[in-house]
C-alpha cells in the first residue's frame, strides 16, 4: 500500500500515518425502474421512475487501496407472464451511493412503486392510482394514473412524471445532465407512460426519450441503455386489445475522472477509459474495482 509516515507528533511522540492521495470527480447513477404490463384491454400501465445521480468534485480518495465500483442493475418490465416488474438496483463508488428508480404501476392497478431509499418513483397505472413517491434531492414522484386509462409517467432526477389522462399517458420526468464522460448526456430520465386506446397518445420518456416511451396499443419501450432511466409503461385498446409488456429500465453507470497528469490507475470490471481534454475518464458500466 502506497503510504508514507509523516513527523512525530510533538504532544506523544507517536508517528502519525497519512495514506497517499488523489482528487477525483465522479458520477454515481442508480439503475432506472421497469414500466408496467397490461392485460388486454386493461388501460396503460406506468412508467418506470429514473435512478438518482450523484456527483462529487475535487473529492480525495487514497492512493494504493482497491476501491469497489457497483452498477446498479436496470429493473425489468412487468410481463404478461407473470405480471411484475421491478426497482432499479443501487450504485456506488466511494463514499457515494445513488439509490435505484421505483417499478411501475402493475396492471392490477397497483400504485407506482416508491425508488429505493427516495429516488423517483414509478408511474401509476390507469384508472387514478398514484404514482411513487420520491424524495426531494434524490428523486421525483412518477405521475398518476388518469380516469379511466392513460398511465402516469415514471419520476426522474430532476423533474416529476406526468399524470395520465382519460386516455394519454403522462410524460416522464427528466433527468439530469452531466458532461463528465466528455460529452454532454442526460441520466435518471422517468419512462413515459401508456395509452389507453388507439389514439393515444403514449408518454414520452422524459430528457428526449432517455428514458423508454410508452406504448400506444404496443409494449412500453426500454430506457437507453446505462443511463439509469425508467422504462416506458405498456398501452392497449379499449376493446379487442391484447396484453402488452412493460419497457425494461436501463443500468446506472459509475464515472470517475482524474487530470490526465495521475498514473493511470489499475481496474477490474473492463471499464471504459479515455484521456483528452486534460483528463482521464473511467466509466465504469459493470460493477469492478479501481485502485490508484
Amino acid at each position: 500500500m502506497a503510504a508514507r509516515l509523516m513527523g512525530y507528533v510533538s504532544a506523544s511522540n507517536t508517528p502519525t500515518l497519512v495514506l497517499d492521495a488523489v482528487s477525483v470527480d465522479y458520477l454515481v447513477v442508480g439503475g432506472g425502474g421497469g414500466g408496467g404490463y397490461v392485460v388486454a384491454n386493461g388501460g396503460g400501465a406506468g412508467g418506470g421512475g429514473g435512478g438518482s445521480v450523484i456527483t462529487g468534485t475535487a473529492v480525495t480518495v487514497p492512493k494504493g487501496l482497491s476501491l469497489t465500483v457497483t452498477v446498479g442493475a436496470k429493473g425489468t418490465g412487468g410481463t404478461v407472464s407473470d405480471g411484475s416488474c421491478t426497482n432499479g438496483s443501487d450504485s456506488l463508488f466511494y463514499i457515494a451511493r445513488s439509490y435505484g428508480g421505483g417499478a411501475a404501476g402493475a396492471a392490477a392497478g397497483s400504485p407506482g412503486a416508491n425508488g429505493s431509499g427516495g429516488a423517483s418513483g414509478g408511474g401509476g397505472r390507469g384508472a387514478s392510482n398514484l404514482g411513487g413517491n420520491g424524495v426531494p434531492n434524490l428523486g421525483n414522484n412518477g405521475g398518476n394514473g388518469g380516469q379511466p386509462g392513460g398511465g402516469g409517467g415514471g419520476g426522474g432526477s430532476s423533474t416529476a412524471g406526468s399524470n395520465g389522462s382519460a386516455s394519454a399517458g403522462g410524460n416522464g420526468g427528466n433527468g439530469t445532465t452531466s458532461s463528465l464522460s466528455g460529452s454532454s448526456l442526460a441520466y435518471g430520465a422517468g419512462g413515459g407512460g401508456g395509452a389507453w386506446g388507439a389514439t393515444g397518445p403514449a408518454g414520452t420518456g422524459g430528457s428526449s426519450s432517455v428514458g423508454g416511451n410508452g406504448g400506444l396499443a404496443a409494449a412500453g419501450s426500454a430506457a437507453t441503455a446505462n443511463r439509469g432511466s425508467g422504462g416506458g409503461g405498456a398501452g392497449s385498446l379499449t376493446s379487442g386489445g391484447s396484453a402488452n409488456n412493460g419497457g425494461n429500465g436501463s443500468d446506472g453507470i459509475v464515472i470517475i475522472r482524474t487530470a490526465d497528469t495521475v498514473a493511470t490507475a489499475t481496474t477490474t470490471g473492463s471499464p471504459s477509459v479515455t484521456t483528452a481534454g486534460g483528463y482521464t475518464v473511467y466509466s465504469f458500466t459493470a460493477s469492478g474495482t479501481i485502485t490508484f
